[in-house]
């Protein structure tokens, strides 16, 4: 299973890029304040899935997923203050407020599931990037990482 088919982690992503959405129209102030935090705390959720999905153990993947439904919980704080500061409407409030508590739901249950016998193991996954690099020394995922002594630096050739 790829990262990018875990409905919990595609979820997430649609909230962080509406957040950012939402605090790209704010002037500096807000931005600054109250914005850079509400963008951080949504970008961690699929920050965290994705740093657990890549995890070997069991228990570092539920881990980092803890923390991600603590990011979760921050960006309803977040949001709750910038509704309160009158910087959110009601619609792209109301919006949010469905997807999180669905996102929640979803965080929930993938958590319960992790470390499950036949359920979720170690994933058998591969790092997908929409740019291809000829000759990518830090391409680790198409070698065989036995073999691999060092990374040269991006200037080594």
């Amino acid at each position: 299973m790829l990262l990018e088919e875990l409905k919990v982690y595609q979820l997430s992503m649609e909230i962080g890029d509406e957040c950012w959405t939402i605090v790209s129209r704010w002037n500096h102030f807000e931005c600054d304040t109250i914005g850079k935090q509400l963008v951080r705390a949504a970008d961690s959720i699929a920050a965290n899935i994705s740093e657990g999905f890549g995890r070997f153990h069991f228990k570092e993947n539920r881990y980092f997923n803890f923390v991600a439904r603590g990011s979760l919980f921050e960006t309803k704080t977040w949001l709750d203050k910038a509704v309160k500061r009158n910087l959110v409407t009601f619609e792209e409030f109301s919006k949010l407020k469905i997807e999180m508590n669905e996102l929640g739901k979803l965080l929930n249950g993938y958590i319960k599931k992790i470390g499950k016998e036949n359920t979720v193991s170690e994933p058998n996954a591969i790092y997908m990037s929409n740019k291809s690099v000829a000759n990518d020394p830090f391409d680790i995922f198409n070698n065989n990482i036995d073999y691999i002594n060092w990374l040269p630096l991006p200037n080594d050739q």
